[in-house]
């Protein structure tokens, strides 16, 4: 019965991200195309704020509330399960109401004249300020659906997040509120959807976290006791996400000191591209870091290494063509997707070289869920340090010298400086073998796959070309150089109930593939 919930359960929070990666998206391309690269450079400044005042508000409660509320609810202690929600809002009202005034007071202006020196970025950026209070509110009620495996009401609140920020936003700009009316956007999509979080908190969650009993008593003590407890889980939490959120936004950091606004727009519409293998990993590594944690606990070597090799296979089986085939289509890919603002095809080389950072940083990503799945979780937490510290070192040095540029070897170079060690370290501590001949093989399929590029048309019709015959000419190639065996070919037969009518297509071409191998 919990397998089943956990399945369910993860295919839900998995099929979200796709849904909300999509959405933002849209959301970042609406922007883009409405604001111009100039607005879009202002736009692109605040992102990280948004992302890092939302952590630091926030405190990394959110997973402390689920953890305790699921345990306290495994103990039959609803009272405490209840507590815990409330326990956590008192604190996570306070830092969204603290930090959300020092943005407006004293870290916007800040930045807007002294740092980057762009008076024009002053609202923008005490916008940021207006969406904390309203996210730590949200942040803490999904923290308990979490706790009682509603992940659906998580899923709601977000969508009607995502769905009013995108409406807002776009009001806001066609009205001419520019930058700050998208980031005001954001403010309206966290107001709605606290909201929506507090009406399905009330309305439903009644049976899952019942009101306390008349004989309940919590003092002040306790409750500095649980909050105490509660703090004390979340400041690693809290660390971890702002390392993460550093790898991404230390250069757009730096980026607004030295470049204009306009450059930085073209920054801003080539890094969500180049993100998109992130798609492919963070499902990878959810799904690993549970299964590589039962079959190390088990101490069962076969299970872990075939647990290892899939996760390894099935990713690099997709990221690698991916990440070259958006390297080297960078330039069309943005002419395609801003036809109407030819600008931003600028952006074309910082693209193609983060892209294959965030292919590296995909691997990082892998290998950190298995080694924090076997309870090692400091070690991806030192390498993101020390990946944020490369970051700034290099941006500061290369930014001024290359512009976007300069900001895409940064970012990949410490990329990479984060995904060797991860990757071999990950390898030593689960004593399994790392999958170097797929790895090669998948390179030179990928690299095969590329010949045609050399040849098509630099336009969107080459695109469209491209797009239909290199996946065609890397499974030839992959097929041909034998990188999958036939249990590998087999295990792929379970995602073709998936394809609806198209599974027996999809079978029968697997089975062709089985009778070319034996």
């Amino acid at each position: 019965m919990m397998g089943s919930k956990l399945v369910k359960n993860s295919v839900l929070i998995l099929v979200g991200n796709v849904i909300f990666r999509v959405g933002g998206y849209i959301y970042k391309y609406l922007m883009a195309s409405l604001l111009g690269t100039s607005a879009y450079g202002i736009f692109t400044l605040t992102t990280p704020l948004q992302g890092i005042f939302q952590i630091l508000s926030a405190g990394g409660l959110p997973p402390a509330i689920a953890k305790y509320i699921s345990e306290y609810n495994s103990l039959n202690e609803e009272d405490l399960a209840r507590q815990t929600v409330f326990t956590a809002l008192k604190i996570m009202v306070l830092l969204g109401l603290f930090f959300g005034f020092i943005m407006i007071v004293v870290v916007a202006p800040w930045m807007a004249y002294e740092f980057y020196r762009k008076p024009i970025a002053l609202l923008p950026l005490q916008a940021v300020g207006l969406i904390t209070p309203f996210s730590v509110i949200v942040g803490g009620f999904r923290g308990a659906f979490q706790g009682v495996y509603k992940m659906e009401y998580i899923l709601y609140t977000r969508a009607i997040e995502q769905i009013f920020m995108i409406l807002a936003a776009t009001g806001f700009v066609l009205i001419g509120l520019s930058a700050f009316g998208a980031v005001l956007g954001s403010v309206f999509g966290f107001a709605v959807s606290s909201i929506s979080a507090i009406y399905i908190f009330k309305r439903y969650m009644g049976k899952y976290l019942p009101r306390p009993n008349e004989n309940f008593e919590f003092s002040l003590r306790d409750e500095l006791d649980l909050a105490r407890r509660l703090v004390t889980f979340a400041i690693p939490v809290s660390i971890t996400g702002l390392a993460e959120m550093g790898i991404y936004s230390i250069c757009t950091f730096i980026m607004g000191v030295f470049l204009t606004t306009s450059v930085i727009g073209y920054f801003g519409v080539a890094d969500p591209i180049a993100r998109l293998p992130l798609i492919i990993s963070s499902s990878i590594a959810t799904s690993i870091l549970p299964a590589a944690s039962e079959a190390f606990a088990i101490r069962d070597d076969f299970l872990l290494q075939r647990y290892v090799d899939e996760s390894y296979k099935y990713g690099l089986f997709f990221i690698v063509p991916m990440s070259l085939g958006i390297a080297i289509f960078s330039r069309e890919i943005l002419g395609l997707l801003f036809f109407a603002n030819p600008e931003y095809m600028n952006g074309f080389s910082a693209l193609s070289i983060l892209v294959l950072g965030m292919a590296f940083y995909s691997i990082y990503s892998i290998s950190a869920s298995i080694v924090q799945g076997i309870g090692n979780p400091r070690i991806p937490l030192y390498l993101l340090i020390f990946g944020c510290f490369v970051t700034f070192v290099l941006g500061w040095h290369l930014i001024p010298l290359y512009g976007l540029v300069g900001a895409a070897l940064a970012t990949s170079i410490a990329s990479f400086a984060m995904t060797v060690p991860m990757f071999m370290i990950q390898f030593n501590l689960t004593k399994t073998n790392p999958p170097y001949k797929f790895l090669l093989k998948v390179l030179i399929a990928s690299l095969i796959m590329t010949f045609p590029s050399l040849l098509l048309p630099n336009d969107s019709f080459g695109l469209v070309l491209g797009l239909i015959i290199c996946p065609i000419i890397y499974v030839v190639a992959i097929v041909l150089l034998r990188a999958f065996d036939c249990e590998d070919i087999k295990g792929f037969k379970r995602f073709s109930r998936k394809l609806g009518p198209l599974e027996n297509c999809f079978n029968n071409f697997l089975d062709l593939i089985i009778n070319f191998y034996e």
